[in-house]
Formats: C-alpha cells, structure tokens, sequence
C-alpha cells in the first residue's frame, strides 16, 4: 500500500529525534499534529511504531524496518527540493457538531499550519461532494452508500428531550424543520408511537433551536454533546430518563486510495478527541 510523503517525513523526523517534541520543532509543526500523523501512519500500516518511554519515543521492530526502507528515498527527495503534499483539507459536516467540538479540537493542528476549509451541509450532498472531491473529509450523520468511500464510525451522539424550567413534556415542540425528524425519532424510539404534534418553532440549526428553547420558546430534543452547558447549569431540565436512550451513530466519509496526509491527521484528531465527548 502506497503512503503519504508527509506521513512519512513525519515518521522519519521522529524515528531519528527519538521525541515528539524534538520532530515538532524540527518541521515546524505542533505536537498534536506530529502525534496525529504518527497514529495516522500507524493505522495505515496496522502496526505500533513507536512505544513511549521515558526518555522519549522508542521505535517497534517495524518502525526500524520502516526507517531502513524510507530513508534513502526521503533524503533524496528532499535533496532536490521536492514540493510535500498540499497541508490544506476541506471539511464538510453539521454546522452543530463542527462548530461545537470538532473546530476546537483541530485548532492546534491549524496553528501548526494546517489549512482548514469548512462547508456546513446534510449528508446526501457531503458522501457527493466526498465522492466526487470537493471534499477531503466529512461527517455525516447516515452512513452513506456510495461505492468509493472508507466509511467509518466514530462517535455516537446521545438525544435528550429538554425544556426550561417550568416546561413539561406537553409543551410547545420546537424543532430543526417542519417534519421534526428528531423528534420523531425519539417519539418512536421511546414511546413506541408516532409523534402527532406539529411544531411551534422551527429553525434550521439546532443552536438556534437551543438558545429557542432555553429562552422558554418550548421542548425540543437535542443532542447530549450540544446542551450539556445548560443542563449543568440549570437552564435546562432534561424531561425524561428512559433507561435506553435513543443514539445516532457519526460517520467519517472520505474517499479510497492513497492516503492524504493532512487529512488522515484531521481524521485521527476527530477520532481521538470524540472519546471524550461524552
């Protein structure tokens, strides 16, 4: 399997500084970045290449072998001054969950000179605009069926149904469009039955439908991730505790073949850092 230059020349710069740190500096990148592409190398190649100790990072055995192989290639290409791979990924997702989580999370990567290019959208047009590369990487919130995709599951948002103080389950409904596709969902998932409301509200972002709801505008149902803030604080109640409650699984889509450095590094920093989103 082919890999990036810069995963590669990320992988060199560490096996021969012995440190994250030291390789950092040397390709002006950040830590995290550095670490990123190092798990994306590793997932690509499905071997540890490095354990860490005290001293630093210590190569595996197929790290070493790795190196042995790479190395010449590496230097030489460096010698007549070949041109890396583009460090610019276009990211597509819902506005909500990139807004909230994923962009703080890849700050450091863009302060260690990643480019980053977002476009908000639903996941029909994202898995399109994947397939056909005017996207690098998106979430989608449906796995999309797409041949050419590498389709991978990374996180699983949690719904709660939430009002202000003082609302109850028979509030007014306040949703993200006319056909309350979330709410619906919880209503079946739940109750076992379909939801015959209609909505009071409608807006067609879910922080907007928050800031709505923590404003007394009605019920709604969100996504954990998206209201924990109020929930902690007392701005919102959550309305119900089913005993099993109603998930939806994240998809990170991008496209088959040679791996794209910048991207797999975005990649693996989403993936890494959903773990702890609760």
């Amino acid at each position: 399997m082919p890999y990036s230059l810069d995963l590669l020349h990320t992988f060199l710069a560490v096996h021969r500084a012995g440190s994250v740190t030291r390789a950092a500096d040397l390709l002006g990148l950040s830590q995290p970045a550095v670490t990123a592409q190092v798990k994306a190398l590793e997932t690509a190649v499905g071997k540890p290449l490095f354990e860490r100790g005290p001293r630093g990072m210590l190569p595996t055995k197929a790290a070493d072998e790795l190196a042995a192989r790479v190395a010449a290639p590496l230097d030489a290409l460096a010698d007549v001054g070949a041109v890396p791979e583009s460090r610019t990924v276009h990211l597509g997702g819902p506005a909500e969950i990139l807004g909230t989580k994923v962009l703080p999370a890849l700050a450091p990567l863009v302060v260690g000179g990643l480019r980053l290019r977002v476009t908000f959208g639903m996941p029909d047009e994202l898995a399109t605009a994947v397939a056909n590369g005017t996207l690098d990487l998106a979430i989608c919130s449906l796995r999309p069926r797409s041949r050419g995709l590498r389709v991978t599951a990374f996180f699983d948002e949690e719904f709660v149904l939430v009002g202000a103080p003082g609302h109850t389950i028979d509030g007014p409904l306040v949703g993200y469009d006319e056909n309350l596709p979330i709410l619906r969902r919880y209503w079946r998932t739940v109750f076992g039955t379909r939801l015959n409301r209609g909505p009071a509200l409608t807006a067609p972002d879910l922080r907007a439908v928050l800031a709505a709801v923590v404003a007394g505008a009605g019920v709604t149902v969100l996504p954990r991730y998206l209201c924990e803030a109020e929930l902690a604080d007392g701005r919102l109640r959550e309305l119900l505790s089913p005993e099993v409650p109603p998930l939806n699984t994240l998809f990170l889509v991008s496209r088959l073949g040679l791996v794209h450095s910048a991207r797999e590094t975005v990649a693996a920093t989403i993936a890494d850092t959903a773990r702890n989103w609760g």
